[in-house]
């Protein structure tokens, strides 16, 4: 997942996501150590994609002027 993807999203979504990766990961690892996949590419990638949301998380808890929540995007209704 991109950064500028991760940052568009609520900190409620990331936290959310966040917790969801600490799960794969932890299951992926279990697996990895039963010796039933060969999931470490998948697992590097869940760390980092991990440790892009917290670091966005920090950064809005830090510096929540220069890092506001994203507004949602109001849709253009069609004719």
């Amino acid at each position: 997942m991109r950064a500028d993807k991760i940052r568009e999203q609520d900190s409620a979504e990331l936290k959310r996501q966040s917790s969801d990766f600490r799960e794969q990961s932890f299951r992926l690892r279990f697996q990895m150590a039963m010796g039933q996949t060969d999931g470490l590419k998948k697992l590097r990638v869940l760390k980092k994609d991990r440790a892009r949301m917290l670091t966005v998380l920090r950064d809005r808890e830090l510096h929540p002027e220069t890092a506001p929540e994203p507004v949602a995007k109001k849709k253009k209704k069609g004719k």
